[in-house]
């Protein structure tokens, strides 16, 4: 339901040419640390409890809402809207960051009896722009004429660019050179304002869902000479223990599930094959159309961008992903 081209190898333009990084192993003298085979009871998140005598229940999706939504403009001159959800699995606040108006949220819009107009507005749910003088969520002006459609579009882009992002503390905010993750949320970012619209859905499972306290265990274990798999590993935690069944259910809200009729699929920003499938759901929720490798500028050829980051550890970082994970680069 996809089209991708594979390649497990590094673009041979990364890295400084005056000054080549290898990302095979090194000479180094082998760690004295060594990875235990992970070997747990059950695969975490996949199985059910049974209770004898009923039947277990169908998989599906999670139960998400979008609880509040609110305009957002960035420092490059765009805007996008901030959706703020909650679901019926975690207790997470996870986000997705929608750029351009036509893709709003089904949940957020739903109306009750008991709110008010103001009540409305003041949590996002209303089309068009917001002002002073604005007293209805209804699409119209002020003084009562009928807004254009372009300005309270309703319908879903033919096909949508999506990233799932999952977060990362160290990456985004503690200018870490071990990983490139902070590096793939500006270019998503970058890229989908240039589309013109889409969508970043922005999940809360912190080191690849093993945690911040973890995730900095095994830095120290990545100093020790492990890699970032067998550091996960070693601690007794998955190598990747995140999930994507509410990046699913919020863009299904969002209008880009099969359920719609009017979707014509996503785009999915990504360079990991697994998550192209999963983010499809178990039932086929979402067509997932084309992937789209995602190449941060810093790492393209000719860019003019600072290429400071690409030393010896992330580009080690990036030959695990390749090596052990399947990533394609």
């Amino acid at each position: 339901m996809y089209t991708t081209t594979y390649n497990t190898e590094l673009p041979p333009n990364y890295g400084d040419s005056s000054d080549m990084i290898t990302l095979k192993a090194t000479s180094q003298s082998p760690s004295p640390v060594s990875a235990p085979i992970y070997e747990p009871d059950d695969t975490p998140r996949l199985t059910t409890p049974r209770v004898s005598g009923v039947e277990a229940p169908t998989p599906s999706l999670p139960t998400v809402e979008c609880t509040v939504r609110a305009r957002i403009p960035t420092t490059t001159g765009s805007e996008l809207w901030l959706h703020l959800y909650r679901n019926d699995t975690d207790d997470k606040e996870h986000l997705a960051f929608v750029f351009g108006n036509q893709i709003q949220s089904r949940s957020l819009n739903r109306t009750t009896k008991e709110e008010t107009e103001m009540e409305r507005m003041v949590r996002g749910a209303y089309r068009g722009t917001l002002s002073p003088e604005r007293i209805s969520s209804h699409c119209h002006e002020n003084n009562g004429s009928a807004e254009s459609e372009s300005s309270c579009p309703v319908s879903v882009p033919k096909l949508t660019l999506v990233r799932v992002h999952s977060e990362c503390y160290t990456g985004e905010t503690a200018w870490s050179a071990r990983c490139d993750c902070g590096e793939q949320l500006d270019q998503a970012a970058r890229m989908v304002t240039a589309a013109g619209n889409g969508v970043i859905v922005y999940l809360r499972q912190e080191g690849r869902g093993i945690g911040l306290a973890d995730k900095l265990k095994a830095y120290n274990l990545q100093d020790m000479g492990l890699d970032t798999v067998d550091a996960n590993l070693s601690l007794g935690r998955p190598a990747d223990g995140r999930t994507y069944g509410i990046a699913t259910a919020i863009l299904v809200d969002l209008g880009l599930g099969n359920d719609t009729g009017c979707s014509g699929g996503i785009q999915l920003l990504t360079n990991n094959p697994e998550k192209m499938c999963t983010v499809e759901g178990l039932h086929g929720e979402i067509t997932v159309k084309e992937r789209v490798p995602i190449v941060p500028e810093a790492w393209q050829a000719g860019s003019g961008e600072d290429q400071g980051s690409r030393d010896s550890e992330l580009c080690g970082y990036l030959q695990t992903k390749i090596d052990k994970m399947g990533h394609l680069m």
